[in-house]
């Protein structure tokens, strides 16, 4: 039985699986992986970009379905390909067929790279459909046929010939099962709310219209269920005899987008008519452009069979039967559905420690479906921590590593991963893993909720109860001493606002105490409960000289108290002594008790309880001195030695300097 006659559930059901989509967040592909998902769940929706992923946390694709994998890294592919081991694969990724999207570089590594990299880890027992683009032809538009001259007139269209070429080349030399299907002007459900087709009917459902280019522009309109049914058939049906090549998806009908118009006022039964040329043409727009499927419907029997009034009919009633409004409905840029979430971890002799809060993370991540950036920060930790780090980035471009000359301390690691960190909020983590990974959803939840600092809070801590009550003792008297209201038990683990974070970046000063920092800039905070675990490796750096440190590194930076009780203590003694002045004198004049002391000893207590209390003062103030001192001299908080982000590695002074200045714009 041909593939074209058996039905679309059908054809379904007879693809190989495992089922890869690339660029599943995508129009097309969020509609051919969700036609598959229906019946069945060995597909895979892969995608790297969150920004584009709201069609799949619209449509709540279970998380485990969802696979996070950038085309651009080869290991990355590789490494989904060697956990799921696909057998069919649609490759609808793809950058630069809009306007908005207008990098050179990324159109040729999306289009040609990431192409090459998903092709070198297909099998001659994989198969490998393409999503190309009638674009291909360029200056050629006018019905061409597949061995027509292409005439790329656009970079998009230069590299999506480059891909086709790629495919022959894998077809031919390697035997790879590989067909590309040259798209004309797919719509339908789920497309991008500012396209022409989504936007006509919206406005129209509301009796309106909206602004025309010249009504003479034409295009090939094809239905989505058209397009999806072309995927299936030529993934079925791909063969020795017609690997590596090229089909037109086009219904072979040129409609003029005033022939659109009509149709969609008859439709809607709209008596408003169109402005034409309120809208200005757009280079790429063409008078004749239409394909010819003859040679898809010669070799696999595939042909649109959707009118253009019945699919528009379809795309009225979905847009009805989802509430749909542009307004509503995003289109590129939403960060509170999914957001980029960075992950900051201060690494000091954590080695074993981090491959664990790895996978640890990127489970919590991908439950939440949220595009993740974990950045490790190497504080000059002895082990080898950067080679482990180094490791992750080249398994995961997701993954930034930051090396430090020298180590300088917890806060300022944090410091240097919040000023690179590109997420829309940032979670501070130590990385001994006793900041559960898994109380982030928690956050998260808090954060969506629109608090701008979500801080954990420790109920208990799994260690000696001595020391744990020491812990609570120093909290309850630093807030107690605090001239900000600073949570009690709440240490560095917490999840922050971009907008936070930049305040806390832009701060001067150099010594920073962050928790206490983050509560002076204000924004609205919350907390949640959890138990602090034990370190899972090695022994705690911490101990009792350096808790001292801490606690003296919190008061001295925000709380003049020690100073305000000198004064107090100062005032006091002064008083009492004054009086025991008086009552000297007195007693030895009236004689009111002879055995008054003459001798040394009471100057001597005296002396020594004075000058103790005034050692005190001056070392109190000392603290504030050196602070003042250590300010004044402005020297940098930290000095990076290294930046890794995915196969690049930064070293030099300038370019981590460059490429700070890129991240920050």
């Amino acid at each position: 039985m041909p593939e074209s006659s058996l039905s679309f559930a059908d054809s379904v059901l007879k693809l190989k699986g495992p089922v890869f989509v690339f660029g599943a967040s995508g129009f097309i592909g969020v509609n051919l992986f969700h036609e598959i998902f229906k019946l069945r769940r060995d597909c895979y929706a892969l995608t790297h970009d969150a920004t584009k992923a709201w069609r799949l946390k619209l449509l709540d694709v279970p998380y485990e379905n969802v696979v996070h994998c950038d085309i651009l890294s080869g290991n990355s592919v590789r490494e989904v390909f060697e956990k799921y081991k696909p057998r069919t694969v649609f490759n609808l990724a793809a950058y630069g067929a809009y306007s908005k999207q207008s990098n050179v570089n990324l159109t040729y590594e999306t289009n040609v790279l990431g192409t090459a990299n998903i092709l070198q880890q297909c099998t001659p027992d994989t198969v490998y459909i393409h999503a190309g683009s009638s674009s291909e032809y360029g200056f050629n538009c006018t019905a061409p046929k597949e061995e027509d001259r292409v005439e790329p007139n656009s970079h998009y269209a230069v590299s999506k010939v480059s891909a086709a070429y790629l495919l022959e080349y894998y077809a031919r030399v390697h035997d790879l099962n590989t067909l590309n299907l040259r798209l004309y002007s797919i719509y339908g459900y789920w497309e991008e709310p500012d396209r022409l087709i989504p936007r006509l009917i919206e406005k129209a459902r509301h009796g309106e219209l909206p602004s025309f280019v010249s009504p003479d522009i034409s295009r090939d309109f094809v239905f989505i269920e058209d397009c999806l049914k072309a995927f299936i058939v030529c993934a079925l049906g791909v063969n020795e005899h017609n690997r590596g090549k090229s089909y037109n998806i086009a219904t072979g009908q040129k409609t003029t987008i005033g022939e659109l118009v009509e149709v969609t006022r008859t439709l809607f039964t709209l008596a408003v008519a169109p402005e034409w040329g309120s809208m200005t043409n757009r280079k790429w727009d063409l008078a004749d452009w239409y394909g010819d499927p003859s040679s898809i419907e010669a070799d696999l029997g595939w042909r649109a069979t959707t009118l253009l009034e019945n699919g528009l009919s379809k795309t009225r009633a979905w847009q009805d039967e989802m509430g749909y409004e542009s307004t509503v409905i995003p289109a590129f840029e939403n960060p509170y559905l999914n957001p980029v979430i960075t992950a900051i971890i201060a690494c000091y002799k954590d080695a074993q420690a981090i491959p664990y809060m790895y996978e640890r993370l990127v489970k919590t991540f991908n439950e939440l479906k949220v595009r993740y950036e974990i950045i490790f920060v190497n504080d000059n930790s002895p082990d080898n921590q950067e080679a482990i780090i180094d490791a992750l980035c080249d398994r995961d471009p997701s993954v930034v590593g930051i090396s430090h000359s020298r180590n300088f301390g917890s806060q300022s690691a944090f410091l240097s991963g919040m000023e690179i960190a590109t997420g829309d909020a940032v979670v501070l983590m130590d990385g001994d893993l006793q900041d559960p990974p898994e109380i982030i959803p928690s956050f998260y939840e808090k954060w969506s909720e629109g608090y701008d600092v979500v801080y954990g809070v420790r109920v208990q801590r799994e260690m000696k109860p001595q020391i744990h009550f020491f812990y609570k003792l120093f909290y309850k008297i630093f807030q107690n001493l605090s001239y900000v209201t600073i949570p009690r038990d709440a240490g560095d683990f917490s999840m922050i606002d971009r907008k936070v974070v930049k305040e806390l970046v832009d701060l001067p000063e150099t010594e920073q105490f962050l928790r206490g920092l983050r509560a002076w800039v204000g924004f609205r905070q919350t907390g949640v409960p959890y138990v602090r675990p034990e370190r899972m490796f090695g022994v705690s750096t911490n101990n009792w000289r350096k808790n001292i440190w801490w606690a003296k590194k919190a008061i001295f930076s925000f709380s003049f108290a020690p100073l305000e009780l000198m004064s107090y203590a100062g005032f006091l003694l002064t008083g009492l002594s004054f009086l025991g002045i008086i009552w000297q004198i007195v007693a030895r004049l009236l004689n009111f008790d002879p055995r008054t002391p003459y001798g040394i000893s009471t100057v001597i207590i005296l002396i020594v309880f004075f000058g103790g209390l005034t050692i005190l003062g001056i070392s109190f103030l000392g603290e504030y001195v050196a602070k003042i001192f250590e300010e004044t001299k402005k020297r940098p908080k930290f000095i990076r030695t290294r930046i890794r982000r995915g196969a690049k590695a930064y070293k030099s002074a300038d370019e981590i300097r460059t490429l700070v200045k890129q991240l920050n714009k």
